[in-house]
């Protein structure tokens, strides 16, 4: 009984977070209340206030949901040989991550002060840190590190966009994007495009 409350109420947040994010998206951050959260998700203010208090502990859970996960990506790389291998695969789970989570990039892209006053784009800065400790050689020189951070780069513009923005189908734009930056690492491993 207990667990069946536990899960109805984590299925309560999830939902929430994601009307909450899809209203931010819409409207904005600033101009979406816990009032139009509540209504739509057809909960009184209080059922919702006791899952969040305010706007921004919905933001922000819904950052630290995303957060969890990277963090597990850098544990898992910090762990594993310094190979070409790794990197590429570095790459990938991070293209899979950002899929699972493209409606909070497009967010965190249109409402970048809101990302910045909460102080949730220097957490995500300190986690692309991570990212990039693990992609680049230490030896690496200044061009071949410039294209590990911008293989990073690469999968965040795509989806914003290339996801957003150009023509075709929406599997195919992202195979092509994890392509890019899988080059990139792939170039850079070997000291360059020459290498």
């Amino acid at each position: 009984m207990v667990g069946s409350r536990q899960q109805r109420r984590g299925n309560t947040r999830q939902r929430i977070q994601d009307v909450a994010l899809e209203l931010f998206a819409e409207q904005g951050y600033e101009k979406t209340s816990l009032r139009e959260i509540a209504e739509h998700l057809d909960v009184t203010k209080a059922a919702l206030y006791y899952h969040f208090k305010t706007k921004e502990e919905i933001l922000v859970s819904i950052f630290d949901d995303l957060m969890q996960p990277i963090d597990e990506l850098v544990e898992w790389g910090g762990h594993q040989p310094h190979t070409l291998e790794t990197k590429q695969e570095i790459v990938r789970r991070y293209s899979r991550l950002l899929t699972d989570a493209e409606p909070l990039f497009r967010f965190m892209h249109e409402n970048q002060a809101t990302v910045r006053d909460l102080r949730i784009g220097e957490l995500f800065k300190e986690r692309l840190r991570g990212l990039r400790a693990i992609i680049i050689d230490p030896d690496a020189t200044l061009a071949d590190q410039v294209r590990c951070v911008s293989a990073i780069f690469t999968l965040h513009a795509g989806m914003v966009f290339v996801m957003g923005e150009l023509e075709g189908d929406p599997e195919e734009k992202r195979k092509a994007i994890l392509e890019v930056a899988v080059d990139m690492v792939t170039q850079a491993h070997r000291g360059g495009p020459e290498g």
